[in-house]
């Protein structure tokens, strides 16, 4: 018998996700007689949030119950899941804290403060989790999901999974060479945003000889012509082909796009540079052009949506359809509460699966999920090279983050923007995080670091 859940979402603000989640959790009949709880610091976010579900899901005659709260204890009390995507400081002061960087002489926000702000949300979550619902669910939508998982695992008995969309660009680069992603067989394990596909098969054949052919033979035709509508859009972009010809396998999703220091800067130091690797007209997802049209798109679908809510005679279900999205949410709650047995990429502790990592570093790959919970299949090991220059790199900067959020050791800043190759000199790395540091919404960042600054003396004493 399927069983209804109480599901609470965090940051439910974020209304474009959670227009989504509302989509599939009305077209997955299962969860009928459910009630989801939508939480978040924006009132007039949720109001509107609110009643769009509520119509939608009237319109396809589901049973479900919506209500909206400030207090997040309220939403989690007897949850079943939580997913958690909130972004606490917001794009528009990403923004700021780019141009700021940029007066300093890095590019495209080259240094930041690591993630306080998102860590420490994410730990006050799982926290009043352990307090009031600590037999739930936590799904970790929000970014950063790897440090996230990681911090959230070792410190707390919760039952974590952390969800990214990158594994979908298999499905792009079936797309571009014309192959039928039913027919298709692939596997990409790794760490967040740093997965590389170890299987990619067409009716059972290596399907690699393909991507080869088309590199080939129509590669310099595609990256000359193609011109990306989206900021992601760059699956099959010469930056993703070089890192497949330097490493033997082909990077996925977010991965291209990841600039340590030392795994690609080479792809990040400018404009022309990003649009040489990733393509016009945007030259990736993180560049001062990509960025406020991402930005910007997002905020006229959010204003579509209001709209829509406070507009009476529209129909809803005509204006944002009645398909379901590819999110894992959704499937892997039915999957667990009704044993809708199915395979999803997750990210969840490695015990093994990935050799040369810690058991509690949380790792990307497949699982099998049914109602007994998530059983993680051990994927084909990464080659040595990937691991020493990819994945060990994106492991310690993990590490880094971790020990700077825990320790408030304001030295640890420091040393990422003295680490940066984009930093010229010692006097440049400590203005820069002396001035981040000083931008309006970091008090509380300010007070919780402190140590050596770098000139001799302390800051916050």
């Amino acid at each position: 018998m399927p069983r209804p859940v109480r599901i609470s979402v965090i940051g439910a603000g974020s209304g474009v996700f959670s227009l989504g989640l509302v989509k599939d959790i009305c077209l997955t009949p299962n969860l009928n007689g459910s009630e989801i709880s939508f939480m978040d610091i924006d009132a007039d976010r949720l109001e509107f949030v609110q009643k769009l579900a509520t119509r939608y899901a009237h319109e396809l005659g589901a049973d479900l119950r919506f209500e909206k709260t400030l207090d997040r204890a309220a939403s989690l009390q007897d949850a079943d899941f939580v997913i958690n995507t909130a972004y606490p400081l917001g794009h528009h002061h990403a923004r700021r804290m780019r141009e700021l960087t940029e007066r300093h002489g890095y590019y495209y926000g080259a240094v930041d403060l690591g993630d306080y702000y998102e860590l420490e949300l994410m730990m006050d979550v799982a926290r009043d989790m352990e307090r009031i619902c600590p037999h739930a669910w936590l799904i970790q939508s929000g970014n950063p999901v790897f440090d996230g998982c990681t911090l959230m695992t070792r410190e707390t008995n919760l039952k974590i999974c952390g969800l990214c969309h990158g594994h979908y660009g298999y499905l792009e680069i079936c797309r571009v060479l014309g192959l039928d992603p039913a027919r298709v067989t692939w596997e990409a394990p790794g760490l967040n945003h740093c997965i590389w596909l170890t299987q990619f098969l067409y009716d059972g054949q290596d399907a690699y000889p393909l991507l080869d052919d088309w590199i080939e033979t129509k590669g310099e035709e595609y990256w000359r012509t193609h011109v990306a509508e989206r900021t992601h859009d760059i699956q099959m972009s010469r930056g993703a082909i070089h890192q497949y010809k330097m490493y033997g396998l082909m990077p996925i999703g977010d991965t291209p796009r990841t600039s340590t220091n030392t795994s690609s800067w080479w792809y990040h130091t400018d404009l022309a540079t990003k649009k040489h690797w990733f393509g016009e007209p945007f030259g990736g997802p993180d560049t001062e052009i990509a960025r406020p049209f991402y930005v910007t798109n997002l905020e006229k679908r959010l204003h579509q949506m209001q709209e829509v809510a406070n507009d009476p005679k529209a129909k809803v279900t005509d204006i944002f359809g009645t398909t379901k999205t590819r999110e894992q949410q959704v499937p892997i709650i039915d999957a667990l509460t009704n044993n809708v047995e199915g395979r999803f990429q997750v990210n969840v502790p490695n015990r093994g699966r990935i050799e040369g990592l810690p058991d509690d570093v949380v790792v990307e790959g497949q699982a099998i999920i049914d109602a007994t919970g998530i059983h993680p299949i051990k994927p084909t090991q990464l080659p040595r090279k990937i691991m020493l220059e990819q994945v060990y790199p994106r492991w310690l900067e993990m590490e880094r983050n971790l020990e700077a959020y825990r320790s408030g050791d304001l030295s640890m800043l420091l040393w990422t923007a003295l680490t940066n190759h984009q930093t010229r000199t010692y006097e440049q790395a400590v203005a820069v995080i002396q001035d981040l540091l000083a931008m309006p919404g970091h008090e509380e960042l300010r007070a919780y670091f402190k140590g050596f600054d770098g000139t001799g003396a302390r800051w916050n004493r």
